[in-house]
C-alpha cells in the first residue's frame, strides 16, 4: 500500500483527481488509495442511475461521507430511464448505460476546475474480459469502465487496482483499515439491474426486482450465508407463468435467484444453498413481492454460463 500511494503521489503530483465511485469494492478501495495520496484533491462522484440496490444510493453515499472521502451525489435516475427505454439487447443496454454514464460524469467533471486526471476502479479480470491480453481472447462483454474516453474529456486515466484480481483488492482495502461489511459486500455489475432485468428496463420492472433482491440479499445475511457466497442476485425473467392465489389463476412474473461461489470471477460455482433457506425466501417473495408466482434457483456454473444473466 505505502508504495502504491508513493508512485501515485508521484504521478498525480498536486493535480485534481474525479473518480466515480460505485458503491463496489473496487472504486472503493480506489478511492480510499487515491485520498491517502492526495487528500483533498481527490474529487468523487457517486451517480445513482436508478439500477442500484434498494436504498443504496443514499445509504453508500452517507457511508462514503463518514469515510471523509470528498464525494458527491448525483440522482440521474430518469436520464438513464429516457435513455434505456424500449432497448432490450443486452449489449445495446451495457452500452446506453456506459454512455449516459459518461456524459453525466463529464457534466459533473466540467463543474470542477482544472482536472488532470480521471481515476477508475478498474480490476484485472475487466480487462482481460474487455481487450485482448497476450493473444486473441475473446471479448466476452463491454465494460462500461474499460477502453478510453471519448475525446471531449481531455482527462489522464489512472487506475490503482488494475493488475489485481478481486480477493487482492479486498486484501488491499483490509490494510487500509476499510469496513470488513463494504470489503466483505458482493461484486455488484456496473450496469446495476439492467442486466438482470431481460428484456426491456422499465421503473416497474425495476421496482419488484429491487424487492426481490432485497428480500434474497437480506436472507442471505440473516442465516449467516452472505459472507460464504462469492455474489448473489435475482433476475427478473421476460415471461409470465399461471398461478393460483386464493381461489384465483395468477398470470405473473418469473424471478430467478443466483448465488456462486469463485476467488476471482473467471470461473465460478452455483452455491449449495439450504433447502430450507430456499423454501422460506421463496414464500417471502412470492407472498411480499406483487407481481411475483414463481421462482427458480440457477443450478449453472461458469463456464459455460456466466455469473450474470447478460
Amino acid at each position: 500500500v505505502d508504495n502504491t500511494v508513493a508512485e501515485l503521489k508521484e504521478k498525480i503530483g498536486n493535480d485534481k483527481v474525479v473518480l466515480g465511485l460505485s458503491g463496489g469494492v473496487d472504486s472503493t478501495v480506489a478511492a480510499v488509495l487515491l485520498h491517502k495520496a492526495i487528500g483533498k484533491n481527490l474529487y468523487c462522484i457517486f451517480v445513482n442511475n436508478g439500477l442500484l440496490r434498494k436504498n443504496e444510493f443514499d445509504s453508500v453515499l452517507d457511508q462514503y461521507k463518514d469515510m471523509g472521502l470528498n464525494v458527491k451525489g448525483v440522482d440521474s435516475s430518469s436520464r438513464f430511464m429516457d435513455a434505456l427505454a424500449g432497448k432490450s439487447d443486452p449489449e445495446e443496454k451495457r452500452k446506453t448505460i456506459g454512455r449516459v454514464f459518461i456524459e453525466v460524469f463529464d457534466d459533473e467533471a466540467h463543474l470542477l476546475d482544472d482536472v488532470k486526471f480521471l481515476a477508475q476502479g478498474t480490476i484485472y479480470p475487466d480487462v482481460i474480459e474487455s481487450i485482448s491480453v497476450n493473444g486473441p481472447s475473446a471479448t466476452i462483454k463491454s465494460h462500461h469502465n474499460v477502453g478510453g474516453l471519448p475525446d471531449f474529456m481531455k482527462l489522464k486515466v489512472v487506475e490503482p487496482l488494475r493488475m489485481l484480481f478481486k480477493d487482492e483488492v479486498r486484501r488491499v482495502g483490509a490494510e487500509m483499515g476499510i469496513d470488513p461489511e463494504l470489503l466483505g459486500r458482493h461484486p455488484f455489475p456496473g450496469p446495476g439491474l439492467a442486466i438482470r432485468i431481460l428484456g426491456d428496463i422499465t421503473p416497474e420492472k425495476v421496482r419488484v426486482l429491487q424487492e426481490v433482491d432485497h428480500i434474497f440479499i437480506q436472507g442471505l445475511k440473516d442465516w449467516m450465508l452472505y459472507d460464504k457466497v462469492w455474489q448473489a442476485g435475482a433476475i427478473l425473467l421476460p415471461i409470465n407463468s399461471v398461478g393460483v392465489m386464493g381461489d384465483e389463476r395468477t398470470y405473473e412474473k418469473v424471478v430467478a435467484l443466483r448465488a456462486v461461489e469463485s476467488t476471482d470471477g473467471m470461473t465460478a460455482d452455483w452455491v449449495n444453498l439450504p433447502y430450507d433457506f430456499l423454501q422460506k425466501i421463496s414464500n417471502s417473495i412470492i407472498n411480499r413481492v406483487k407481481g411475483v408466482n414463481r421462482v427458480v434457483y440457477d443450478i449453472s456454473s461458469k463456464p459455460p454460463a456466466t455469473i450474470e444473466w447478460e
